[in-house]
């Protein structure tokens, strides 16, 4: 009985540690695209669910690994802060205004900016005193709408869904005319990327015509278990379809971050942090 305890404390003691060094690093994770609708090379660093954590005094590990990468771009799929009482935004937005001194970034939100800019009677001006500064940095919040990169030949899009697609354990459909009642028709001539913050609607993402959709938001399942992936969502579902890496669906390519901060449930288990880095490329007959 004593070997038996003292292998579940020692057990626990591995878990603790793993989840202490995972919870304070990240790792860089690599992904290529290639797209005959491109007209030349991008090179996008992804960031999303920053929940206010800072690497090393005002992320300087991070930003120092993002000036190594010189991307050409940075989309940020949404969670850099955590709606909270009482919390605040300066972290995240220290690191995105640095960053936007440097860099374009195109900012999606996540379901905690929403939260935070649908409630003001509940998180006051937080949201908008932050977007403010974004906007101040020269940051493109998209809510909803586009930005068109001429020179790419390429639209970013940003969707924000409604609440009701972040329900727990019940998984709402999403009907086939949302995302064109809320974003429009992409130009099908032109390379759509849809910032996507939830990833469960993949499926809806591609039918509606975006080649390259980055979202986050499942943290990679807390816990990455070999073969069975991450072990739960934030819709509390165990061992999710859409956990953390690369999916196809037709024509379209999604990138998952498993992300950078924790908030709630501070766990995560062989699945530190991500910076993601995914390079564009034109192939083939490229656009007029």
């Amino acid at each position: 009985m004593n070997i038996l305890i003292y292998a579940v404390l020692i057990l626990a003691l591995f878990f603790v540690l793993v989840m202490a060094v995972d919870c304070n690093r990240f790792v860089i994770k690599e992904y290529k695209c290639r797209s005959s609708k491109m007209r030349k090379d991008a090179l996008i660093v992804l960031l999303s669910d920053l929940h206010g954590k800072s690497f090393g005094k005002n992320n300087e590990k991070l930003i120092r690994a993002i000036d190594e990468l010189h991307p050409d771009m940075i989309l940020i799929a949404g969670d850099m802060y955590t709606s909270m009482r009482g919390s605040d935004t300066k972290t995240a937005e220290h690191l995105v205004t640095e960053l936007a001194s440097r860099y374009p970034i195109y900012y999606g939100n996540g379901n905690h900016e929403q939260k935070t800019r649908i409630f003001p009677e509940e998180y006051g001006s937080m949201y908008e005193d932050y977007s403010e500064k974004l906007r101040e940095a020269g940051v493109r919040q998209l809510v909803n709408e586009k930005s068109s990169l001429l020179d790419y030949h390429m639209d970013i899009y940003g969707s924000e869904i409604e609440r009701s697609y972040y329900g727990k354990f019940k998984r709402v459909t999403m009907e086939p005319s949302y995302l064109e009642k809320t974003l429009g028709k992409p130009d099908r001539e032109r390379f759509s990327i849809l910032i996507a913050h939830n990833p469960d609607y993949f499926e809806s993402y591609a039918a509606w015509g975006a080649d390259l959709v980055v979202a986050g938001h499942v943290h990679g399942g807390l816990m990455n278990l070999p073969v069975l992936g991450g072990v739960l969502s934030p819709a509390l579902r165990l061992f999710p379809k859409y956990d953390g890496g690369e999916f196809t669906e037709g024509e379209s390519t999604m990138i998952l971050s498993r992300g950078l901060g924790t908030h709630t449930l501070p766990i995560r288990i062989f699945n530190p942090g991500e910076l993601v880095v995914i390079r564009l490329q034109p192939s083939g007959e490229q656009q007029a």
